[in-house]
């Protein structure tokens, strides 16, 4: 046997499993199809927030909440014990109408979420964000110095399964097995499962994002309309997104995408007017239906897990949906109900 756990998938989603998992003691693999860390963790803004968490079910909220009030700690200990900075800070959102502001803030008044009216809209002072290839390189290394083992450019071709159970693993760098697997691969994970997906929902859709840089930050706090967000970072760097196009397993940019964002983006900031665009990029994220992942246990193999399916939130769920699926895994009781997640 390879290991305790073989993890398949080295998002923000898988690093953290691992973490977890070797945290408590066990030995894990992770098998990752590319470089670890390039997918959709890092094409990602790391608004650490539900975009308009009003206008989202109670069972995304739940996990997005508690993720929130867990990452302070997670960025602090990955830090501390890896040296690297995630650059976590609450920065706080600023969301523009057009939007019901009422309706809004009596959401947060009910949840307890902080939120004052702010230039027509909702100031959420609260809401923090990270940097997501940053958070990714230090997930990384604590899973290296907590003695995992990742595999990169090792994507899964097959599950074999024998009796009820995952026997072993066929990857493009020969056979794996493990005791247990754990499915992490985001907007990969149906396609790798195929006939053992069931129920497990998850298709890509694909986010183009902007990039500019100031001198110095060009905003107090993320500004978000509608679908549009602007997230300015510490040194000067500004990002702009994103789209939401169901093109299949398509990463490229398109010239349409770059123009929209800009334009709307130079509304809201007209100091963006003539300033060079340093970088375009697109990832694909792991939608599921209205956004509630999947997690615990497969109803039929006995010893395959899944975390996956978080669409735009999965680095903001991450330290809860990790919770959730350890706890699953070890028999321990659940911070909430978690029956939305079940693998059915």
């Amino acid at each position: 046997m390879d290991s305790e756990f073989i993890v398949i998938g080295g998002g923000a989603l898988g690093l953290a499993t691992a973490g977890a998992l070797l945290g408590q003691g066990a030995s894990v693999t992770l098998l990752e199809r590319g470089p670890v860390g390039r997918e959709s963790s890092w094409a990602g803004g790391g608004i650490l927030s539900p975009l308009c968490p009003w206008d989202y079910p109670d069972e995304l909220n739940r996990l997005a909440l508690r993720g929130m009030a867990m990452f302070g700690d997670m960025a602090e200990t990955l830090q501390w014990s890896t040296g690297i900075d995630p650059q976590y800070r609450r920065c706080g959102m600023l969301v523009l109408p057009p939007f019901d502001v009422p309706t809004a803030l009596q959401w947060c008044a009910a949840h307890g979420m902080k939120a004052e009216e702010r230039e027509g809209g909702v100031l959420l002072p609260e809401v923090a964000q990270a940097r997501n290839p940053r958070l990714l390189q230090a997930l990384r290394a604590r899973v290296e110095k907590l003695g995992g083992r990742i595999v990169e450019e090792c994507e899964v071709k097959e599950i074999v399964v024998q009796a009820g159970r995952v026997e072993h693993l066929s990857t493009a760098q020969g056979d794996f097995n493990a005791g247990s697997y754990v499915v992490t691969a985001g907007a990969w994970s149906r396609k790798l499962l195929g006939e053992h997906a069931l129920h497990a929902d998850i298709k890509p859709i694909r986010g183009q994002m902007l990039l500019f840089k100031f001198d110095t930050p060009p905003l107090p706090h993320i500004v978000l309309q509608k679908n549009l967000y602007l997230i300015p970072r510490q040194d000067g760097h500004l990002l702009v997104g994103s789209t939401l196009e169901d093109v299949g397993f398509d990463k490229s940019t398109t010239e349409e995408a770059r123009d929209m964002l800009r334009a709307r983006a130079e509304t809201l900031l007209p100091a963006l007017r003539g300033m060079p665009l340093i970088q375009h990029w697109a990832g694909l994220r792991p939608a599921s239906p209205d956004s509630i992942p999947t997690i615990g246990c497969h109803p039929e193999l006995e010893n395959l897990y899944i975390n996956s399916g978080h669409f735009r939130y999965g680095v903001t769920m991450s330290p809860a949906s990790v919770e959730v699926l350890l706890n699953t895994i070890n028999g321990t009781p659940q911070p909430f109900d978690v029956s939305p997640y079940l693998w059915r």
